[in-house]
C-alpha cells in the first residue's frame, strides 16, 4: 500500500476508527446510557476533522492510482459536511433526550454516513462514487427508520430504501455503460474519450443515468418523490441531518462527475442539468404552497434550493461551481437555523410541526421568533440577508454562461416561493389565538444554532469571512485542476513507494 496515500485518507481512517470505537464502547458499557456521551465525542471527532482539514494546505493529490482525490474542492465540501453534521448533531441532544430516542448508535451511523459522503466528494472513480454512496445511503436508510415505534418513521425508512435503491440501480446501470464505451471507470481517462468535444451516444446514455442516480440524492424534480414522505416521518433531527449535509455531498458528487470525467463536453450535460434545475425550481415553489406541516414544507423548500443551486452548476464554468459551493454552504446554515427552530416546537409536552401551532409566537418569544424570521426572509431570497445574495450569486453565473432564460425563470420561481416563507412569518406574528401555548423548549446548543445562523445570515452580506474566497479556489481546483489529478498520464502511474 502507498504510504502517501494513507496520509491522504487519513482523516476518513480516523473517523472510521472512530466510528468502530464507539460501537464496541456502546455494545459493551451499557447501550442507551452511553448515548449523550457518545454523542458529544462524536460532535468533537467531527469538528476535530474538519479543523484537519482546513488546515491542509498540500497541492491536489491523486491517491490510489486515482481513485481518491484530495484537492480544494474536496477539503471545502467536507469541511461543510463535517461542521452541519456536528451542528445537527449538538442540536439534537436536548430533542432526543425528551423523546427517549437518545441511542448510541444513532451518532454512529451518521458517522458512517458522513464517511460516506466524504469519499463521494473525493471520487476520482466511478467505482469509488459508488462505495461512498452506498456507505452513505445505506446508514441514513437506518436512521429514517430510528424510531421503531412509530408507523410514520418506518414508513419513511422503507419509502427511503426502496426508492434509493432504484436509484443506486441506475447509477450503476450508467457506471456499467461508461465502462462499456470508454473503457475505464476513472473519471480522468474517461476525459480523454471526449477530448474532441464530442459525446459518442453510449456515453450520453451512461451520463444520463449516472446524473438520474444521483438527482435522486439531491431530491430534483422529477426525481424527488420520496423526500416530502421521508422529511415528515422520520425524527425530526434525522431530518435536519438530512436537509443540510447529503445535499452538500451530492451536489459536490454531481459537480466531480460533470466536471472530472466530462468536462470537455459542457453543453451536452449542462442542458440536462438546467432541466432538472428548472422543474425542481417550479415544482418545489408551487407545491410548498399547499401544504400545513412545517417539515413538509421544509422538504419542497429543499427541492426549490437544490433547483437554485443546480442552476450555478448548469453554467458550466468555475464561476457557477464558486457559486453553487458558496450556494450550498449558505443553505446549509439557513437549515441548521430552521430546524434548530423547528426541534424546540412543543405544545403539552408534545413536538408539533403544524403551521397553525406558530401562532401569534412573537407574543410569547419575540427573540426566538424574530431571529426565525430572519432565516425565513434569507431562505426566501429577500435582501439583505445572505440567501438573496446566494440566488443572485448563481443567477449571475447562468446570465454570465449565456444562460439569460435561466436565470430569469429562476427570479420568477424565487418570488412564487416567498409566498410560504413569509405565511409562516404571518402567522408568527399576525396569527389568530388558538387554545393551548406553543413552547419553544430551546437548550443551548438549539438557541446557539438559531441565534448564530441569524446572525451569520444577517452578518454575512458585509463579510464572509473569507468563505467566498475558499469556494473560489475550491472552484478552480475542479475545473483547473493541477497535476496529478487532471492528469490521465500522471493518473495511469500512480506513484508506489
Amino acid at each position: 500500500m502507498i504510504s502517501l496515500d494513507i496520509w491522504t485518507i487519513l482523516p476518513e481512517a480516523m473517523l472510521a476508527l472512530f466510528a468502530l470505537t464507539a460501537l464496541v464502547v456502546g455494545a459493551f458499557a451499557g447501550k442507551d446510557a452511553q448515548g449523550r456521551a457518545i454523542l458529544w465525542l462524536t460532535v468533537v471527532a467531527l469538528l476535530i476533522a474538519a479543523f484537519a482539514i482546513g488546515q491542509n494546505d498540500r497541492v491536489p493529490t491523486a491517491a490510489f492510482f486515482g481513485m481518491f482525490i484530495d484537492d480544494g474542492f474536496a477539503r471545502f465540501a467536507k469541511i461543510v459536511v463535517l461542521i452541519s453534521a456536528a451542528a445537527v448533531l449538538a442540536m439534537s441532544v436536548d430533542y432526543l433526550d425528551r423523546q427517549r430516542m437518545l441511542r448510541f448508535e444513532l451518532p454512529i451511523l451518521v458517522v458512517l454516513a458522513v464517511l460516506g459522503m466524504m469519499v463521494m466528494v473525493s471520487a476520482g472513480d466511478l467505482l469509488t462514487i459508488y462505495m461512498g454512496l452506498e456507505l452513505q445511503s445505506l446508514s441514513l436508510y437506518v436512521v429514517a427508520a430510528m424510531r421503531r415505534d412509530s408507523a410514520r418513521s418506518s414508513e419513511a425508512g422503507l419509502k427511503y430504501f426502496v426508492l434509493g435503491s432504484l436509484s443506486s440501480g441506475m447509477l450503476l446501470y450508467g457506471a456499467s455503460l461508461v465502462y462499456g464505451f470508454a473503457g475505464t471507470t476513472n473519471l480522468a481517462a474517461i476525459a480523454t474519450v471526449v477530448t474532441a468535444g464530442e459525446l459518442p451516444l453510449g456515453l450520453l446514455f451512461g451520463l444520463v443515468f449516472l446524473l438520474v442516480g444521483l438527482a435522486f440524492k439531491v431530491s430534483a424534480v422529477p426525481f424527488h418523490m420520496w423526500t416530502p414522505d421521508v422529511y415528515e416521518g422520520a425524527p425530526t433531527p434525522v431530518t435536519a441531518f438530512f436537509a443540510t449535509a447529503p445535499k452538500m455531498a451530492a451536489m459536490a458528487l454531481i459537480a466531480r462527475l460533470v466536471f472530472g470525467g466530462f468536462g470537455n463536453v459542457v453543453a451536452d450535460w449542462a442542458q440536462i442539468v438546467a432541466v432538472l434545475a428548472v422543474l425542481s425550481m417550479f415544482l418545489g415553489s408551487i407545491a410548498g404552497i399547499g401544504q400545513r406541516d412545517i417539515k413538509r414544507l421544509m422538504a419542497y423548500s429543499s427541492i426549490a434550493h437544490m433547483g437554485f443551486a443546480l442552476v450555478g452548476l448548469a453554467a458550466g464554468t468555475a464561476l457557477g461551481v464558486q457559486t453553487m459551493l458558496l450556494y450550498m454552504a449558505i443553505y446549509v446554515v439557513m437549515n441548521v437555523g430552521a430546524f434548530a427552530f423547528i426541534l424546540s416546537m412543543e405544545r403539552n409536552g408534545r413536538p408539533v410541526t403544524a403551521l397553525t401551532d406558530l401562532n401569534l409566537l412573537a407574543r410569547t418569544e419575540p427573540l426566538k421568533a424574530a431571529a426565525m424570521m430572519i432565516v425565513l426572509f434569507s431562505l426566501a431570497g429577500v435582501p439583505p440577508f445572505l440567501g438573496f445574495f446566494a440566488k443572485y450569486g448563481v443567477l449571475r453565473a447562468a446570465v454570465d454562461a449565456g444562460l439569460g432564460w435561466l436565470a430569469i425563470l429562476g427570479v420568477i420561481a424565487s418570488v412564487i416561493g416567498a409566498f410560504y416563507y413569509l405565511r409562516m412569518v404571518y402567522y408568527m406574528y399576525f396569527g389568530s389565538d388558538r387554545d393551548g401555548v406553543l413552547i419553544s423548549r430551546m437548550a443551548a446548543p438549539q438557541w446557539l444554532a438559531l441565534v448564530g445562523s441569524a446572525a451569520v445570515i444577517t452578518l454575512g452580506a458585509i463579510s464572509m469571512l473569507g468563505v467566498d474566497e475558499a469556494a473560489a479556489r475550491a472552484a478552480a481546483s475542479l475545473v483547473t485542476p493541477d497535476s496529478p489529478v487532471g492528469d490521465p498520464v500522471a493518473v495511469a502511474t500512480a506513484r508506489i513507494d
